[in-house]
């Protein structure tokens, strides 16, 4: 899929990390969550509530899950899933264009 239909987004950018990462989050019509955004090279620990899988459009990425002590790198066109109430770690090797789905 190369795009979203009829969905709703929110007019103000989700701004983290002094800007190093910028989403905005969208709705789809069933109701379902997602955000898209972009990360620039950094090293960032970010924090989840609900389950997230983290989609990857462009760039590649060093994560390491909480609880784990190896990175794993991926690339566009691959993702990942985060459990809820939990943390990963990413080292944004490549700018990283991003969909993350909710739940």
């Amino acid at each position: 899929m190369s795009k979203f239909e009829n969905v709703s987004v929110s007019k103000k950018a989700n701004v983290y990390f002094d800007g190093k990462c910028v989403s905005y989050s969208l709705e789809l019509p069933d109701g379902t969550s997602k955000s898209v955004g972009v990360i620039q090279p950094s090293s960032l620990t970010f924090t989840t509530g609900a389950p997230e899988i983290m989609e990857l459009v462009a760039g590649e990425a060093k994560v390491t899950l909480a609880g784990d002590s190896t990175a794993i790198t991926y690339r566009a066109g691959e993702s990942f899933k985060v459990p809820g109430d939990s943390s990963f770690d990413i080292e944004v090797v490549d700018t990283m264009h991003y969909i993350c789905h909710y739940g």
